[in-house]
């Protein structure tokens, strides 16, 4: 997404100069040609008088009308190999283009071949130029996409004239490698279910071991990130992470910090004044980590270890599908691995909601911050109906590889 929001910028610019430099004309009225993507898997049909701009990012398409007056970018977020999902495109563009007046128009099946396709118009400003923009968002089995047309004005003949070019749109995707042997059985989405929470948030797919197809390209990729975020870069820091987060974790540095709360007297103040006391007696401690540490040692006192443990488990299992991604497990030995934690999970945890309950405690312990954000995810995932949050949390868990 770093790269995608340098060319957001910079095309902004160029569009957003663009559209002041003439009135514009009715381009609906033109004959029209294809503009395609470099690498040729998607296209659009705009007035044949258009130039293409140079989006700076393969798959994406940029141009710009004769007169200069109107602009448009086609982007394109491969799933499995751009780390995005939908939300994050739209706030990369509303953040980039400085959208204000977001009014949402009518989406439905504006775009052949899209799910979950939301259209908005607005306003936008970079560098204090300012315009009209109408975005589009979506996805298809291969790649998210976000269409945006940018013009001086917007009226009604505009508007026809990119809904139109919605229409226009085509993919044609390749075939994705995926060289897994394994069927995906109950058992593995259950496994998948750990972690689907982190995989959703990386636009992934949650039912996919690894949360995407194993390839070269997806190699690559989670190599990169396992190094970045873990520091493993081969099979034996695989496995010593993995050996820390299942025998130890973030959960062992919790329990001596509300170890040393107890010895501090902590359970003998009444639980409305524990953040108060809090605040007085220790340095750098805000008022949300003060709440924070409250509600951690109510529930450390209530449930003990496991409050957080859940946190730890389920990057243990995600860590073990990105190891197999990456070329550092083979998927029988990655999976033999995510089925130990997961049988240790069940038997920690009685349903998915004490699970996630759990991890989210983890998570705010992790990064001082709250968890709403992740726990909507959870929400919106629970509610989907291919969701392994669907499967009974006491289901057998069969090695079926």
């Amino acid at each position: 997404m770093k790269t995608a929001r340098k060319a957001l910028a910079w095309l902004a610019a160029v569009l957003l100069m663009a559209a002041l430099a003439g009135c514009g004309t009715k381009e609906a009225e033109k004959p029209t040609k294809e503009f395609a993507s470099s690498d040729g898997v998607v296209s659009v049909m705009l007035a044949e008088d258009w130039k293409t701009e140079d989006a700076g990012v393969d798959g994406w398409i940029g141009a710009v009308s004769k007169d200069e007056s109107d602009g448009l970018i086609v982007a394109q977020f491969v799933k499995g190999v751009d780390a995005v999902g939908l939300s994050d495109i739209k706030d990369a563009f509303e953040d980039t283009y400085s959208a204000s007046e977001i009014k949402a128009e009518d989406g439905s099946g504006l775009v052949p071949g899209w799910e979950n396709t939301e259209a908005y118009s607005c306003k936008m400003s970079v560098e204090g130029t300012s315009g009209n923009g109408y975005f589009v968002y979506g996805e298809t089995d291969y790649a998210y996409y976000a269409i945006l047309y940018v013009s001086e004005k917007m009226n009604d003949d505009k508007i026809a004239y990119v809904r139109n070019i919605c229409g226009s749109f085509k993919e044609n995707a390749p075939e994705v490698e995926n060289n897994s042997a394994v069927e995906t059985t109950d058992t593995i989405r259950w496994i998948n279910g750990t972690y689907a929470v982190l995989t959703a948030i990386n636009g992934w797919d949650y039912n996919m071991f690894g949360g995407m197809p194993a390839n070269d390209d997806s190699m690559a990729l989670v190599q990169s990130m396992l190094s970045e975020w873990w520091d493993v870069t081969d099979k034996a820091s695989a496995d010593e992470t993995i050996e820390w987060l299942i025998g130890e974790g973030h959960r062992m540095d919790f329990a001596e910090m509300m170890d040393m709360l107890a010895e501090d007297g902590f359970s003998e103040i009444p639980e409305a004044e524990r953040a108060d006391y809090l605040l007085n007696n220790y340095t750098n401690m805000t008022d949300e980590i003060a709440q924070q540490y409250a509600a951690f040692y109510a529930g450390y006192d209530e449930k003990g270890i496991d409050v957080i443990s859940a946190w730890d488990y389920s990057r243990a299992v995600s860590v073990i599908a990105n190891c197999y991604i990456a070329g550092y497990y083979t998927e029988t030995e990655a999976l033999d691995k995510a089925l130990e934690v997961a049988s240790v999970i069940q038997t920690a945890y009685g349903s998915w909601d004490a699970f996630i309950d759990s991890y989210m405690v983890g998570y705010e312990y992790w990064a001082e911050e709250s968890s709403d954000e992740r726990r909507a995810v959870y929400e919106e995932l629970k509610a989907a109906p291919d969701s392994p949050y669907q499967l009974d949390w006491n289901i057998e868990l069969q090695k079926s590889w």
